[in-house]
C-alpha cells in the first residue's frame, strides 16, 4: 500500500524591528516543526526594519536552506507582508505567526490536527491573552463581537495572527489595508470550513508593540469594505439604488408635507426648509442611483474582461 504523502508547510512570519526575537523564535520554531514530521519552509518578511533585523534574517538564511527572506523597501504593514508571503510560498498549508515571541510554535501541531479533521481554516484564540486590558484586550473584545456579527463568522479572536489555512482557499483572495484579520470571512465566503481553537499567548519579552489605537479606526473602515464586498460586490445597484430610492421617497414626503402646510395651514414655502430639503434629497437620490448604474458597469467589466466567474466550484463529480 502506497504511503500517503504529507502536506507541506509554509510558515509566514512578518517582522519589523524584532532583532532580539529572531533567533529565540527560530529555535523554538524548529523544535515544533520537527515534531510535525512534515516538509516545511519558513518565510520571514522584513517589513522595512530600521534595526539589524534583516542582518539576523540573512544569517538564518545562510545557515538553514529552508529559510527564505523577503525584504521590503519600506514599512508597508502586516497585511502587505502576509500577502507577499502568501504569493511566494509553496506549501500546501500556510501558517502565519507573529515574530515577537508572543505566539507559541508548539500550537502549530494543534492547528494541523484540526486541518486534518477536514477544516480549511483554523483560527487561533488567545484565550488567556497577556496584554493590557484597557488598551488592548477590551477594544479587541468589542471589535471581535462587531466583526463576528457583521461578517457572519463567529470567532473570539480575529486579531490572532497564528492561524492555519489550506493554500487553495487563499489563491483567489487579495489583501489590502488591514484586511489580513478578515481572511476567515473571505474564506467562509467561498465555502471554506472555518473553526477556532485556544492557543497560548506570552508576554512580550523584548522590543515594543507596533500596534496603536489608530488601528481600531482602520479596522472599522476595512470592516465596512468587507461587508460591502461580501453582500454587494456583484450587485452594487442594490446598495446605491436602495439608498437613492430612500432619498427620492424622502424628497416626495418632505415636498408633500410642504404642500400640505401651504394649502391647509397657510404656511409659506419660504418659512419652512422642507422645499429645499425635498430638492436636495431628490438630486442626491438620482445621483446615488446613477452611481449604482456606473458601479454595475464597472463590476461587469471587471468580471468579463478578466474572465472571472461569479461562482466558486468546490469539486465536479462526473
Amino acid at each position: 500500500m502506497e504511503k500517503k504523502q504529507l502536506e507541506t508547510l509554509s510558515i509566514l512570519i512578518p517582522v519589523y524591528n524584532e532583532v532580539d526575537n529572531i533567533f529565540p523564535l527560530f529555535e523554538s520554531l524548529m523544535k515544533a516543526l520537527k515534531k510535525t514530521e512534515r516538509p516545511y519552509e519558513v518565510i520571514f518578511i522584513d517589513d522595512g526594519s530600521t534595526d539589524r533585523t534583516l542582518d539576523a534574517l540573512i544569517d538564518l538564511n545562510c545557515k538553514n536552506p529552508n529559510v527564505k527572506v523577503i525584504s521590503f523597501t519600506r514599512n508597508f504593514g502586516q497585511t502587505a507582508a502576509l500577502s507577499a508571503g502568501i504569493d511566494s510560498c509553496k506549501g500546501d498549508i500556510i501558517i502565519p505567526m507573529d515574530g515577537d515571541l508572543q505566539n507559541d510554535p508548539e500550537n502549530i501541531l494543534l492547528l494541523l490536527q484540526k486541518i486534518e479533521e477536514g477544516y480549511d481554516v483554523v483560527s487561533g484564540w488567545r484565550k488567556d491573552r497577556k496584554d493590557p486590558f484597557l488598551t488592548r484586550r477590551l477594544p479587541s473584545i468589542i471589535a471581535n463581537k462587531i466583526i463576528s456579527f457583521i461578517g457572519g463568522v463567529y470567532l473570539h479572536d480575529y486579531g490572532c495572527t497564528l492561524k492555519a489555512y489550506r493554500k487553495d482557499i487563499l489563491k483567489n483572495i487579495r489583501l489590502y489595508g488591514e484586511m489580513h484579520r478578515f481572511i476567515p470571512i473571505y474564506a467562509k465566503w467561498v465555502g471554506a470550513r472555518v473553526t477556532e481553537i485556544p492557543v497560548h499567548h506570552f508576554l512580550r519579552k523584548s522590543g515594543s508593540s507596533k500596534y496603536g489605537m489608530s488601528r481600531v479606526f482602520k479596522v472599522v473602515l476595512d470592516l465596512m469594505v468587507v461587508k460591502f464586498l461580501m453582500s454587494y460586490s456583484q450587485k452594487p445597484i442594490y446598495v446605491f439604488g436602495g439608498i437613492g430610492l430612500l432619498m427620492v421617497i424622502g424628497a416626495f414626503l418632505s415636498g408633500g408635507y410642504a404642500i400640505y402646510l401651504k394649502l391647509l395651514k397657510d404656511i409659506s414655502f419660504i418659512l419652512t426648509p422642507l422645499p429645499l430639503l425635498s430638492v436636495l434629497l431628490l438630486m442626491l437620490g438620482f445621483l446615488s442611483i446613477l452611481m449604482g448604474f456606473l458601479a454595475e458597469i464597472m463590476t461587469r467589466t471587471y468580471y468579463e474582461s478578466q474572465g472571472k466567474p461569479t461562482y466558486h466550484i468546490k469539486e465536479t463529480i462526473p
